[in-house]
């Protein structure tokens, strides 16, 4: 059966996006071609996996990084670039799981996660177009708007989240150029950025730190204390399986609570300055309200970044930027003249109540994944707790590793057409 790792793209090759086009010179690691061994093996070069190296190569652990392409090749390298905080999902979710004490600690901890994006790039000097302007939460719907109108007193006086606002609806058509939207909130700790950039910045910080990296070394078997590939094998104290929505199988056990969706962007060619700005006046990050949602930014030449529309089985739509333009002209109508000049798909992993999944098996073997739309900063996070963990910090790995995450139903073999009917079901719903 052909996986998400090779159903779209040529093996070894980025995807022909536009952060592709303008990521500069990538590192050329080598494959893996002989039987070693290393305290900890990290299999996922993207930006938990490279998080997890950067972690550990900086305490001194003798860690080695296998990515079955290349560096940020997957998601981490397609998303939409959007530093969102906190959690996927907002705290009141957790709090009806694990009540409002612990809620409040893992709504800190993502919202130390967008800080912890924030250090590295400085720290590592990381050039990857980082815009720190904000984030904006857009309402599809007029009972939407409702519901986020009280959302920002109820952060600030029960999580101590003082940086949003509620935004009327005349405003946002001035912050958007577009009357779609009934509502909004707006946050000042949101950013946005050039996610490759980003993550060939942390793998060259961990390279830098001592981690060894192989490209084009993809796994076929994995068990407790050996990591197998092609052209040689690893003997680790700890495994970390960091592949997302990649994993396709490899491990089942570690996939059962997550299912690989695709989710689809595409960029125009350059708007000019004053073009640009009234479509985002501020340069902001956008995403809307909508259960198949948009996202949206500016780039630095001023073209328009838009993301959206999913597919669940593995191939990709034959016309991505037809399905992404349908999107666009629903909220910017006035951009039906504009090209795109790149358009890509990427695979990611969710969870059924979009919490991440934090595993261990016997503590040697670990799995971060189901980061649900939400990977920049909380793959980050993941990267450092499991680092944390593996050195004996356990503190924010139990934290995360106690939120309830079900197996999705259906077994190895019916969960993923189950969810699909789902999920269609839903995103039939927004266009109603």
């Amino acid at each position: 059966m052909t996986g998400y790792l090779t159903a779209n793209d040529r093996p070894g090759e980025h995807a022909e996006s536009w952060y592709a086009a303008t990521a500069g010179p990538f590192p050329d690691h080598p494959v893996l071609g002989e039987d070693t061994s290393a305290e900890v093996c990290v299999i996922g070069g993207g930006f938990a996996g490279l998080s997890t190296a950067l972690h550990l190569a900086g305490q001194g652990v003798d860690v080695m990084v296998l990515e079955a392409n290349r560096i940020g090749w997957g998601a981490s390298g397609r998303n939409g670039g959007q530093l969102g905080f906190g959690q996927r999902k907002g705290p009141e979710a957790y709090e009806k799981v694990i009540g409002k004490a612990s809620a409040r600690r893992v709504w800190s901890l993502g919202n130390s996660a967008n800080q912890l994006v924030r250090d590295l790039i400085r720290e590592h000097q990381i050039e990857c177009e980082l815009v720190e302007n904000g984030y904006l939460d857009a309402a599809i719907r007029p009972a939407h708007a409702r519901d986020f109108r009280d959302y920002p007193a109820f952060l600030a006086d029960e999580y101590g989240h003082e940086t949003a606002r509620y935004v009327e609806r005349e405003e946002m058509a001035e912050m958007l150029g577009t009357t779609a939207y009934h509502g909004g909130i707006f946050d000042t700790r949101g950013a946005h950025l050039h996610p490759l950039k980003y993550a060939l910045g942390l793998g060259r910080a961990a390279h830098a730190k001592g981690a060894r990296i192989h490209e084009r070394s993809r796994v076929t078997k994995v068990s407790l204390g050996l990591v197998e590939t092609e052209t040689g094998t690893v003997r680790a104290d700890h495994i970390v399986l960091a592949m997302n929505g990649y994993i396709d199988g490899l491990v089942p056990k570690a996939a059962r609570r997550t299912i690989a969706i695709n989710n689809f962007v595409a960029a125009t060619e350059p708007l000019g300055e004053t073009r640009a700005w009234q479509v985002i006046r501020d340069n902001i990050a956008v995403c809307d309200s909508k259960f198949v949602l948009n996202y949206f930014r500016l780039t630095p030449d001023h073209r328009l970044l838009w993301g959206g529309g999913e597919s669940y089985g593995r191939r990709f739509p034959r016309d991505i930027p037809g399905l992404v333009r349908r999107a666009m002209l629903e909220i910017f109508p006035q951009l039906g003249d504009v090209p795109f000049t790149h358009a890509w798909g990427g695979t990611l992993a969710i969870t059924a109540p979009r919490f991440p999944v934090f595993k261990e098996w016997e503590g040697r073997l670990w799995s971060i994944s189901g980061w649900s739309g939400s990977g920049i900063h909380m793959a980050t996070m993941g990267g450092k707790a499991v680092a944390d963990a593996i050195r004996g910090d356990r503190a924010d790995w139990e934290m995360m590793s106690n939120l309830p995450v079900p197996p999705f139903p259906g077994g190895d073999w019916f969960r993923a057409p189950l969810v699909a009917a789902a999920m269609t079901w839903y995103g039939f719903r927004d266009r109603l």
